[in-house]
């Protein structure tokens, strides 16, 4: 079966909308590629990627989520492609009864204050899809090393499926974006919620913004879904990528931008592309890209996009029991304006 392109023939258009309005900065282009050729697929059979560097040691950490969706696992190499063959460790696993005993999904790794933590989500074993965010703790300098603690639910302060945290610091101050069903149930699915963190394992919930909710055509293909929030700053302006839809081939990557002197905290400060910005491809057999991280390149200059997708069209069961996204990586630029571009036309060699 051959798989008809997605008609997103306006994106070029709409991409100079985006600049309206936009202040004079310094643009970063990042015209000039890697020297290394990556690896793709990098991992095989681990969606929703994050890969973590550490400019301390200059190594990279890679944690994701597993087909079984019963574990935790990193693992660790000084380049990304060493990443391909590097040792996997299995850090933590489901409980066999209670919270945090099913659907282990979209683990991230972060480095705060000197600690590592983990973000998750995870449903009960009684009741799998009572997906709701929790939090690891490992204070060794390696976070392949030492005793991952448990420190419970990273609670949004009400009660609803809930996943996908990530968090950034800027100017001063820590930021949880996440993915959570209304508390109105003003509408069926998940919007990206944000909120300024009171430590590492808890927001502010007084004080809680939707910065994207799923309205568009594109985000609402048989289910109505914003998630996997991933954050980049360049530029003057604070980018914030995410994913939509069901995640089969019509799972699609959208972009969110602030300015970097914007108030965050203000839902007004937030813009959005009216068209995703990467998504599939037959072509290039890149079908259902998405929930992606973003890390930097060996040469500490050129940004990497890192990214799940699969390799074809008709899945293997559901999207669920399909177990066959696959890790990979892109070195990508910067338009004249300074917005990111992930090269749509253009395949991994």
């Amino acid at each position: 079966m051959k798989q008809k392109k997605l008609p997103y023939l306006g994106l070029l258009l709409i991409s100079l909308a985006f600049q309206f309005g936009c202040k004079s900065v310094d643009v970063q282009t990042n015209v000039n590629q890697p020297q290394t050729k990556y690896l793709n697929p990098l991992v095989k059979q681990r969606a929703d990627p994050w890969v973590f560097k550490d400019d301390n040691t200059g190594s990279y950490y890679f944690i994701a989520t597993v087909p079984e969706f019963d574990r935790i696992v990193m693992r660790s190499a000084s380049s990304i492609n060493g990443l391909n063959s590097a040792e996997e460790k299995v850090i933590w696993s489901k409980h066999t009864q209670g919270a945090m005993g099913a659907h282990i999904w979209a683990p991230e790794l972060h480095r705060i204050d000197g600690k590592w933590y983990v973000y998750f989500a995870a449903g009960d074993a009684e009741n799998i899809w009572n997906i709701r965010m929790y939090a690891l703790s490992n204070a060794a300098d390696n976070p392949l090393t030492g005793n991952w603690v448990e420190e419970g639910r990273v609670d949004s302060g009400w009660e609803s499926f809930s996943l996908d945290a990530t968090s950034f610091e800027h100017l001063g101050k820590r930021y949880m974006i996440w993915a959570q069903s209304p508390p109105d149930d003003s509408f069926r699915g998940t919007a990206l919620w944000m909120a300024e963190m009171t430590s590492p394992t808890s927001i502010d919930t007084s004080n809680v913004i939707a910065i994207t909710k799923p309205t568009l055509a594109w985000e609402t293909v048989t289910y109505n879904v914003n998630e996997g929030a991933a954050v980049i700053i360049r530029n003057g302006k604070v980018f914030v990528t995410y994913s939509a839809s069901a995640t089969d081939h019509n799972y699609a990557m959208g972009l969110l931008w602030a300015d970097a002197n914007a108030d965050l905290m203000d839902a007004n400060s937030w813009h959005k592309s009216p068209t995703p910005v990467f998504y599939t491809n037959e072509d290039v057999q890149r079908y259902g890209p998405g929930h992606n991280s973003f890390t930097v390149a060996e040469d500490g200059k050129t940004d990497l996009l890192i990214y799940h997708a699969r390799d074809y069209l008709e899945l293997i069961g559901n999207p669920l029991t399909d177990p066959n996204r696959h890790t990979r990586v892109r070195a990508f630029s910067w338009d004249v304006k300074g917005f990111p571009d992930f090269a749509q036309d253009v395949g991994e060699e």
